[in-house]
């Protein structure tokens, strides 16, 4: 059950942040015991310090220390948003295998989902209650000569991936799930190529820069404990500002264009009578909205003759 923030369990410094709020105008949602629900969408390769494969899954052998700065990046961002009155979070854990986050280390409140497939992928777990979303540890789109490891979903397979002409980092599909459900992306960490990026997609959204790419697999990085302060700063100040972000709202139908780094992908595809083949490495898939395109990015990601069970 939601409670109130006038609880008298509430410490003293909140009851003077709530009255300081006062006096300016200015009273969150949840001071009136209406409370505020965050998703937290959580991916790697923008996370402080992570250059390379050797960071990004279980066989680097710096992978088992990054796990845990992703999880204190994403602890940051749910005391920064509860602080400024969130009181329900949901964390998706949205990189790799979807299993990098040690749950043991989340608030005993807080749900998270993991691992694949999942019909929303990386926003698995949003709907129309929550009233903003925050991606950590994001990175750059496919298409985008900076950033590291700059990718859009596949780093190995996908070229480019295109809503309704428009190339989309995964911020920006993300995003227009979320604004599916009338939700608004409030803020980003990641590097810089990702930060900026997600602005010209999404709009002017909060961005906590935790490194500074040189190179696909270089970067000039801040220390954990910087990157944990500072995604607390910028949730914070995003927070206190919600009313001023609106929802990515895609035209509907959506049309989604993939361009394939190699060509049979694209031949097979087309096979399918949803699927447009309009180039020798592209396909075009029209739904009637973002969630239908999600669930086909997933089937695209996740589907093979031999699944088993």
């Amino acid at each position: 059950m939601r409670t109130s923030r006038f609880d008298s369990s509430v410490p003293n410094i909140r009851i003077c942040q709530l009255a300081a709020w006062f006096l300016a105008g200015f009273i969150p949602a949840s001071a009136s015991g209406q409370g505020l629900k965050v998703f937290i969408s959580a991916d790697m390769e923008g996370v402080v310090g992570v250059v390379n494969e050797e960071q990004l899954g279980p066989g680097g052998f710096e992978y088992g220390r990054f796990r845990e700065f992703m999880t204190r990046e994403v602890l940051a961002a749910i005391d920064g948003a509860r602080s400024a009155g969130a009181t329900e979070v949901v964390v998706a854990d949205s990189h790799g295998n979807g299993l990098n986050l040690l749950i043991e280390m989340l608030p005993v409140d807080v749900t998270v989902v993991r691992s694949w497939p999942r019909p929303l992928g990386m926003m698995q777990g949003i709907d129309e209650t929550f009233d903003a979303a925050i991606f950590i540890g994001y990175h750059a789109g496919t298409t985008n000569p900076e950033g590291v490891r700059a990718h859009t979903f596949s780093s190995a397979t996908l070229a480019d991936v295109r809503l309704n002409g428009r190339s989309a980092l995964e911020a920006g599909f993300n995003a227009a799930i979320a604004g599916h459900f009338g939700v608004p992306v409030i803020m980003i960490s990641g590097d810089d190529a990702a930060v900026e990026e997600a602005r010209a997609f999404i709009g002017e959204l909060e961005g906590a820069v935790v490194k500074w790419n040189t190179g696909f697999h270089s970067a000039r990085s801040l220390t954990p404990e910087a990157s944990y302060a500072l995604i607390r700063e910028r949730v914070v100040t995003a927070m206190e500002r919600l009313d001023s972000f609106e929802p990515t709202v895609l035209p509907t139908p959506v049309t989604l264009d993939i361009r394939f780094k190699n060509y049979r992908p694209s031949e097979v595809l087309a096979f399918l009578p949803v699927v447009e083949r309009t180039s020798s490495h592209t396909v075009r898939f029209v739904g009637q909205d973002i969630l239908e395109i999600a669930r086909f990015m997933q089937f695209l990601s996740y589907f093979n003759s031999g699944l088993t069970p």
